[in-house]
């Protein structure tokens, strides 16, 4: 007999009733909201003049609110067990930590909300702990399905929507890198070139294993082509991400495939990316893209000059004589450097969630003092809001508390979903524990963001989860 309280009808105790396959079923619409929401709100961005990214924000609410209601559910019904806990308690304090960052900030608000059109406030770190949660509760494998479908399909309106940027050069802020460059850089809907190279790196590894795990020869075929334009798309980010990216897609596909001892011709999927890639080299150095005639690495120009400063205003113009904008590596080590430098300014609670930019401001040039923080900040030349390093960024922004907390997380997710795939050696487990790796190595050379860290968080949280293929019915 179905369980109730106070009497009450059975259909007002539906979530007391629920059972884990009910649960694992629901939860599962997180996963896709947490996938394809954002890049769906940035449509309107990027048509309507009118608005601004910050309207992309409304598709990680959306998601993110679903994703705590489910959350709340796992903890009542104590879902969240076992070797999850670890990782869940650890991402609470990630969270917890994040308010006492704000509270301790410059600028409570952008704390609270995120610098305009970054949006990666203590709000969007809740959610990504709501998607984790809800995630990790999933007790049903049919959701790693769902993920690889979600994390192709994201990738495929990405891609999409970079095609057009990359051969008419509309629809897109990258056009040009500099005064004199049109390289018309690809960003998709994931609002920065290094955004859209990092989770096109998810999506091309999903894409890749689901190509080896498919049983009919027609769907390995739609998955190869599939990889094929990720591959084609992300060369045209012109950055060092994208090299990373491929190369890690490449090996933990080809891992994959050695785990779960799957015919070695199924390596053949690989040549379609590889190919794709090189092919995208050479529309370039023929000269079809933009004024440009050879392929080269824009890491500096695009992160710094075409979106910080151009793009949102979150930071002032590169300085040439501290750092040459053209070498990637001088770049991201100046960064890094700096980053570090910050985090031990501000060692407990950082500068304040996305407030990495207001203790390195230094003028107020020709402008009132109660003008606009955006248009304060580009007036201060050599000052940056992002180091592309998730966890220099987050000892920087937020403390080194919350690092430590971030890669506990990370790294007991990767711990988890690495003895699911030595105990069951399967694909469905290979696939969530590489897209874990993969993840967790981008973070490395890229930065979280709202179009990747929800997407991501989904992934790890997987990776927690007790998955099993007979779903249990009982009230457990």
């Amino acid at each position: 007999m179905a369980r109730t309280i106070f009497n009450s009808s059975e259909k007002s105790n539906f979530i007391l009733n629920m059972t884990e396959e009910q649960y694992s079923k629901l939860a599962s619409y997180s996963l896709i909201g947490a996938c394809l929401l954002v890049p769906l709100f940035t449509i309107f961005a990027e048509c309507m003049s009118t608005s601004t990214y910050t309207i992309a924000s409304a598709g990680l609410v959306i998601a993110g609110v679903y994703a705590l209601i489910m959350a709340l559910i796992a903890l009542i019904k104590k879902y969240i067990r076992g070797g999850t806990v670890f990782p869940v308690c650890a991402f609470a304090f990630m969270l917890a930590w994040s308010v006492v960052s704000m509270l301790d900030s410059y600028e409570i608000s952008v704390g609270m909300y995120g610098f305009s059109q970054r949006g990666e406030g203590v709000m969007a770190i809740m959610f990504y702990c709501a998607v984790f949660v809800s995630a990790a509760a999933i007790k049903v494998e049919n959701a790693v399905d769902t993920i690889l479908k979600c994390l192709t399909a994201t990738g495929l309106l990405n891609s999409v929507w970079a095609l057009i940027q990359i051969f008419t050069g509309n629809l897109s802020h990258y056009r040009m890198l500099s005064l004199d460059i049109e390289a018309n850089a690809a960003s998709g809907l994931a609002h920065s070139p290094l955004f859209l190279a990092e989770l096109l790196t998810l999506s091309l590894t999903a894409a890749l294993i689901s190509a080896v795990r498919a049983e009919k020869s027609k769907e390995r075929i739609i998955y190869t082509v599939i990889s094929a334009v990720f591959g084609f798309v992300m060369m045209f980010t012109y950055t060092f991400t994208t090299i990373v990216g491929i190369a890690l897609a490449v090996i933990l596909t080809t891992a994959t495939i050695f785990i779960t001892k799957t015919a070695k011709s199924r390596l053949a999927v690989l040549i379609a990316p590889m190919a794709a890639a090189a092919a995208a080299v050479v529309i370039v150095n023929a000269g079809c893209i933009g004024n440009i005639s050879s392929y080269r690495l824009y890491d500096g120009r695009i992160l710094w000059w075409a979106d910080s400063y151009m793009r949102v205003g979150t930071s002032g113009d590169f300085n040439p004589s501290v750092l040459n904008i053209d070498n990637s590596a001088d770049v991201y080590l100046y960064l890094n450097q700096k980053g570090m430098d910050l985090a031990s300014r501000f060692p407990l609670t950082g500068t304040g969630p996305d407030q990495l930019v207001f203790p390195q401001l230094y003028t107020f040039g020709f402008l009132d003092p109660s003008s606009d923080i955006s248009s304060i900040v580009a007036v201060n030349q050599g000052t940056f809001d992002r180091v592309y390093n998730e966890y220099i960024y987050t000892a920087a922004s937020r403390g080194i508390p919350s690092m430590i907390a971030l890669i506990a997380v990370i790294l007991s997710s990767v711990i988890i979903s690495f003895k699911a795939m030595k105990k069951r050696k399967n694909t469905e487990t290979s696939a969530i524990f590489m897209l874990t790796v993969c993840g967790a190595l981008m973070f490395l050379v890229c930065c979280g963001n709202i179009a990747y860290s929800p997407v991501y968080w989904t992934i790890a949280g997987l990776g927690c989860a007790a998955l099993r293929k007979k779903t249990v019915t009982g009230n457990n």
